[in-house]
């Protein structure tokens, strides 16, 4: 198996170093079996310091100035192809990888699509009332039905059949499950494939999971104050 990691990073200095640390420890505990990982991180119009993180980390990148979050993923998800991927693991700037994610994903094989769970980092932006109704609704288990950009995995041949990720700002994650389920392509829905992800409230994407929890948050607020 020939793996590959896609990061798509929009001024993501302040995490893009431990994300990609993360990744880093998560390919040395993969099994020799495993022939090559590699790893790119898809710099989308960025103009802080994230091309010398990557740089420094001596991973590889490509810069593009599309403002869109599904296309950038795409570009890095065909680029991979073309360089001989067969499984596509995907995750974003702002998140950290488990240690067994990559080993994780190889024991779940054969498999068209993985769809992993996220972990909230730091609950200190959001009150308590939104956490409990934040965790009372999540599904922290096998056989969940959460889709996450920050951990969704898929083989090469699934995702050129069911047409890649569309160029949209946001919810491309989901589209790409839904093109997948309409060809009926075996999906594991695993919550031993993790990730941490940042609770920040302020969105890079129209609707993305900071927008989520934002609205989780203010819903809350509201609540309180009847």
């Amino acid at each position: 198996m020939r793996m590959a990691v896609v990061v798509p990073a929009y001024n993501e200095a302040e995490t893009l170093g431990a994300c990609l640390a993360a990744i880093q420890q998560a390919i040395a505990q993969l099994p020799p079996v495993v022939s090559e990982v590699k790893v790119l991180v898809v710099l989308d119009s960025c103009d802080d310091q994230s091309v010398e993180i990557v740089q420094q980390a001596g991973i590889d990148y490509l810069c593009c100035e599309v403002r869109c979050v599904g296309k950038a993923r795409d570009l890095g998800v065909r680029a991979m192809i073309a360089k001989g991927a067969d499984w596509i693991a995907c995750t974003d700037a702002d998140t950290q990888v488990d240690a067994q994610w990559l080993s994780a994903q190889y024991a779940h094989q054969p498999a068209a699509l993985i769809c992993g769970v996220v972990e909230i980092k730091d609950w200190s932006p959001l009150s308590a009332a939104a956490r409990q109704k934040y965790l009372r609704h999540y599904q922290d288990k096998m056989d969940h039905r959460h889709v996450h950009g920050a951990n969704l995995s898929f083989s090469a041949a699934a995702y050129l059949k069911a047409g890649g990720f569309q160029a949209s700002s946001c919810h491309e994650d989901v589209q790409l499950v839904k093109q997948m389920q309409c060809l009926n392509l075996p999906i594991v829905w695993s919550n031993q494939v993790r990730v941490t992800t940042s609770s920040r409230l302020d969105s890079r994407v129209s609707d993305g999971f900071a927008a989520y929890l934002n609205r989780l948050e203010q819903a809350c607020r509201a609540a309180s104050e009847v």
